[in-house]
């Protein structure tokens, strides 16, 4: 029996994709809480710094090729969502519906030029994903909604500053795609989506309705 108040389709898959740097344990807040919003939802780990964007694409095919269900729905963070957006460009598993991008830079991030020769360290085999000129081509069949911070607090502001209103991390007009159905800005940092209550809303909100709430 489904539960009060929760979608008709609760047992619809979200695949989680984290940032740079970091493993599936980041994404432990999202998955739980677009569990208790209905959807079955599970993070998926890949060497974030030792391989390439392609390599991370490759990965994330396999892990939707495996998932059981008549729809699939992708959401990722910062990197995560680069791969994701990359993954549509492909031939994605035509399950596929939905995603939210929370934080990434699809058009470009200016903190990876301003990062000048360390950059080949910091964002490691995939640091050309972080630099235009990107594609951001989208096929219309796909509902991507982008989650934007505008908090720029952490340690990502000892290395670079960056123009207001950011992240600390991304800047606002680099999370916007063409072709995206939505775009939300919330007072979070880049790091504090991965544990904000409205991230999470929003994200749930979108792949449940392919809207953000408002």
């Amino acid at each position: 029996m489904q539960r009060e108040g929760r979608p008709e389709r609760a047992s619809e898959p979200v695949v989680l994709l984290h940032g740079l740097w970091m493993n599936r344990f980041a994404m432990h807040y999202l998955v739980h809480a677009l569990g208790r919003a209905g959807f079955r939802a599970s993070a998926m780990g890949y060497r974030s710094a030792s391989e390439t964007l392609e390599q991370h694409v490759t990965r994330l095919a396999r892990r939707v090729a495996a998932t059981e269900g008549e729809r699939v729905h992708l959401a990722g963070h910062s990197l995560g969502g680069l791969v994701i957006l990359r993954y549509l460009q492909r031939a994605p598993d035509p399950r596929v519906r939905r995603a939210v991008l929370l934080g990434a830079p699809v058009s470009g991030c200016l903190m990876a030029e301003r990062l000048g020769s360390k950059a080949a360290f910091l964002l490691g085999a995939s640091a050309s994903a972080w630099r235009p000129p990107l594609d951001t081509s989208l096929d219309a069949r796909f509902e991507v909604g982008v989650v934007a911070g505008t908090r720029p607090f952490g340690l990502a502001r000892l290395l670079v500053r960056l123009p207001h209103p950011s992240d600390g991390v991304v800047c606002l007009e680099e999370t916007r795609l063409p072709g995206m159905r939505d775009h939300v800005t919330l007072p979070v940092s880049h790091s504090a989506m991965l544990i904000s209550a409205q991230v999470a809303r929003h994200a749930a909100a979108f792949l449940r309705e392919g809207r953000f709430a408002r």
